[in-house]
């Protein structure tokens, strides 16, 4: 059963990493999930909010982190 804890302490920590990552950049005026790109539709009763650009860049620097520790890993 330590392997389920552990693997839970990770999950936890890169929460962690992650949230503060997002504080830090609306801090510093990068409001992720307001990037260009991103689509807003608004009518009466409905609003519709699709991230592309916030999606693509995320896409992008997790593919490059993941590539980089497979990378270092060999």
């Amino acid at each position: 059963m330590s392997w389920l804890a552990r693997l839970l302490l990770m999950l936890g920590l890169l929460l962690l990493v992650a949230g503060g990552v997002v504080y830090v950049l609306g801090r510093l005026g990068i409001p992720l999930g307001h990037m260009p790109g991103d689509f807003a539709w608004r009518r009466r009763n409905v609003s519709v909010y699709f991230p592309l650009g916030t999606s693509l860049l995320l896409s992008l620097l997790l593919s490059l982190i993941l590539y980089l520790l497979g990378r270092f890993r060999r």
